[in-house]
């Protein structure tokens, strides 16, 4: 029986990576998966003009990044105490900050970045990074955002999930039951059915027969959609959820309260046709609590 592919965090001194790295940390025990702690070295291609700056400046960032994994190895072990036993390992990379991670996620069970940090140069999750790695990702993404004082992720709520009417989601919904599980937390299925906001004042109102009609379709899509998970995950409590709004609007409200939320994204073509929906790239960047990109199956 081969080893469970790990989690993957990746660190760069900021704050957002400590956050990162309690998120992580807290998964891989719940789920009784071997945490790996990475960092990247970096030397922009301009130092190489001079050698010996060069060599000085590489030194000093390997030094500067064994410290931080030291750092958030301890980190890691301190925070997995009360849930359960913890593998942890490290390791520096060298190279393109997002390539290395989009490599290392073939053999990952998740890559769980911070929502920012410091930069390529003296750190590693800019901005740019995480939206490039949550596109092209082989496994599922995790943007670790937090609300609490001090700055840790949140740890109570329920796991939230949107769902549509396609296939694609079947991974999200695979993976939000997953979570659910592990966290022993209830899970919330949310379909928005609409994407477009009519106002009163034009004629349609919510007791139009129309809209009536749309709504019991869009509660059996999501029924569909969750069938068989509810036997597969039987402890598992399901709340069910349609509404008439834009997506991002409704996720967001549910994120203030949840500790995880889960969405698709899909994808067309190769490596540089990849792209995040509209939906997964506004949450990962202003979400209230921590989100999951999952791919559809065929993208991974």
């Amino acid at each position: 029986m081969s080893d469970p592919k790990p989690i993957v965090v990746a660190v760069d001194g900021s704050d957002a990576a400590a956050a990162a790295v309690i998120w992580a940390a807290r998964t891989a025990a719940a789920r009784a998966l071997p945490l790996h702690i990475v960092t990247v070295v970096h030397v922009p291609s301009f130092y190489y003009s001079e050698p010996y700056l060069a060599q000085s400046f590489h030194q000093e960032m390997k030094d500067t990044a064994r410290a931080r994994l030291d750092n958030s190895a301890v980190l890691a072990r301190q925070t997995a105490e009360e849930i359960g036993p913890l593998k942890v390992t490290t390791a520096q990379a060298e190279g393109k900050v997002a390539q290395t991670l989009v490599d290392l996620s073939a053999q990952a069970a998740q890559i769980v970045l911070g929502s920012r940090g410091l930069g390529e140069v003296k750190g590693l999750l800019i901005g740019s990074v995480t939206l490039a790695v949550a596109a092209h990702s082989h496994a599922p993404v995790a943007v670790v955002r937090g609300r609490t004082l001090d700055g840790a992720p949140p740890a109570e709520g329920p796991v939230v999930v949107g769902i549509d009417g396609s296939e694609s989601c079947e991974a999200a919904v695979a993976a939000a039951f997953e979570e659910a599980a592990a966290r022993r937390a209830t899970l919330v299925a949310v379909n928005v059915w609409s994407d477009v906001s009519v106002q009163p004042s034009l004629g349609a109102v919510p007791e139009d027969p129309q809209w009536s009609t749309i709504q019991t379709g869009e509660e059996v899509v999501l029924a569909e959609r969750l069938a068989g998970y509810r036997e597969r995950y039987p402890d598992v409590v399901v709340e069910r959820v349609v509404a008439r709004d834009r997506p991002v609007r409704v996720l967001s409200e549910y994120a203030e309260t949840a500790q995880l939320l889960v969405v698709g994204t899909r994808g067309r073509g190769g490596f540089k046709g990849l792209l995040l929906g509209s939906t997964s790239n506004a949450l990962i960047q202003t979400a209230d609590c921590p989100v999951l990109v999952v791919r559809p199956y065929d993208a991974q």
